[in-house]
């Protein structure tokens, strides 16, 4: 996994390190940013219900075997 800077983010998403991030307002960068926030904590949440399925099927999958008699280890 990439470290990422937090206390310069400019500076760690930039492809260039020797350039400087191109100037917007304030409020652009906040937009910009809660932007970012919003599409990040959908994309969570996605992640968080595609494992919740991937856990449901594996129980069943675990309940079949154990009815057919087939004893599974838990780790």
């Amino acid at each position: 996994m990439v470290e990422i800077n937090k206390d310069n983010l400019e500076k760690a998403l930039s492809k260039n390190k020797e350039s400087s991030p191109p100037q917007i307002s304030p409020e652009e960068e906040i937009g910009f940013h809660k932007g970012a926030l919003n599409t990040l904590i959908s994309e969570r949440n996605e992640l968080f219900k595609m494992l919740q399925n991937i856990e449901a099927i594996m129980q069943a999958h675990l309940k079949r075997l154990e009815e057919l008699g087939v004893k599974i280890e838990k780790k």
